[in-house]
């Protein structure tokens, strides 16, 4: 019998909103929930793939001798399961800049179909976003984590190569099991070496991801079925500078009516308190948004596909381009940076949008003038969070 307390947490989600995605989106991936194994089970059954000849494919400083990511203490505490891929998560951890785990992605190769482990670092972005980092760099210069493939953008008229963030968000099926394995540990220990450990380590000028992780995106766009949109952007602005100008491509809008797929509740420091947390499908089912809704600000992370192919690094191969500008989150950089000469400012928010900064990190600003202003998040707040007031004032009258 196990004991209590040893089981995985369980997800505070909306059983309502379960039903209605079920009855409602049949055919949509209901999101992930952490296995009720407890983390002795979780680790036998690790161990026995390993046993049992599965290799493990480690792209950082435990290339050589994998296995000894084990003996540092990085065991598989959890698991979570999503599409035809497994997710092992080592217990929680932090260093300097970021809350991570030491996960482990377990997936049959595309060439040969055998299964293999990939170790891999999840952490928790400004956004609230899990990500899986692609690789990192640092030096007495720098210190970094790569975020993913490289776009080009046009910035003053200069084509400029920028890191694509989203690329490297994980599911928004696993965001609330992650979220929710982060909030359960009861103590967070401070570790600066699994990074190196566990990623590819670029030089100071390298901002582009290695071919483990471009090449299996390269290969799902070749095909044109996969590109969602043509591969077009989904949504973009009629004028530059100008949030009311927000226009969607037929279809891709947030169904706000009957594509509501998980409801979900956390807290955070930074945004001030509890936020509810809304999987929301768009109008014509083959692309999902994730809504945050804290005490102040609302924000959108970048939309997803709902298609289920996954890389080795736990990310959808498919992207959905969308005008970055729509997935600001709630605090953005905006900052003056005095290593330069003259100062110069540094800005992640459009013009003229930029708040109060964060009380919690004063390289941040409040971004709510800019997206308070946006259609969508108008829509959101009235058909979502205005019903959801609705129905709470109803059931204390």
């Amino acid at each position: 019998m196990t004991k209590r307390g040893k089981t995985h947490p369980k997800i505070r989600a909306s059983a309502a909103a379960h039903r209605t995605a079920r009855e409602r989106l049949a055919g949509i991936e209901p999101s992930a929930q952490p296995s009720a194994l407890t983390p002795r089970q979780v680790a036998r059954e690790f161990r026995g793939l390993i046993e049992s000849g599965v290799p493990i494919r480690c792209a950082g400083e435990a290339r050589s001798e994998p296995q000894s990511l084990l003996a540092r203490g990085y065991t598989p505490q959890y698991k979570i399961e999503i599409f035809d891929t497994r997710f092992y998560l080592a217990k929680v951890r932090q260093n300097p800049d970021i809350r991570f785990f030491v996960a482990y992605v377990v997936q049959r190769n595309f060439r040969t179909g055998r299964t293999e482990i990939y170790p891999r670092i999840f952490y928790k972005d400004i956004s609230l976003i899990w990500r899986s980092a692609s690789h990192f760099v640092r030096s007495e210069d720098e210190n970094w984590i790569g975020k993913g493939e490289l776009r080009i953008s046009v910035i003053d008229g200069e084509e400029v190569e920028q890191s694509a963030e989203e690329t490297t968000d994980l599911p928004l099926e696993t965001q609330t099991a992650l979220e929710t394995l982060s909030r359960s540990a009861r103590r967070v220990a401070f570790d600066d070496a699994a990074v190196a450990l566990v990623l590819h380590r670029g030089n100071d000028a390298r901002i582009e991801p290695y071919r483990d992780f471009v090449e299996p995106r390269v290969r799902a766009r070749s095909d044109p079925r996969n590109l969602v949109n043509r591969g077009r952007s989904v949504a973009r602005f009629a004028r530059k500078h100008d949030p009311t100008s927000l226009r969607f491509a037929r279809g891709f809008e947030p169904d706000f009516e009957r594509g509501v797929v998980e409801v979900s509740t956390s807290t955070s420091k930074l945004y001030g308190g509890r936020l509810k947390r809304f999987r929301i499908l768009s109008r014509n089912r083959t692309i999902q948004y994730l809504f945050f809704a804290g005490p102040h600000q609302v924000w959108i992370i970048p939309p997803q596909t709902t298609a289920a192919e996954l890389t080795s690094y736990g990310v959808r191969a498919i992207d959905v381009i969308a005008d970055e500008n729509l997935c600001i989150p709630g605090y953005e950089y905006h900052f003056l940076d005095d290593s330069t000469e003259p100062p110069q400012l540094v800005s992640q928010i459009p013009e003229g949008f930029a708040g109060e900064p964060s009380p919690f990190d004063p390289s941040r600003a409040d971004a709510s003038r800019w997206l308070d202003r946006l259609p969508v998040i108008q829509e959101f707040r009235r058909k979502i969070l205005g019903a959801s007031r609705s129905s709470q004032s109803a059931c204390t009258r």
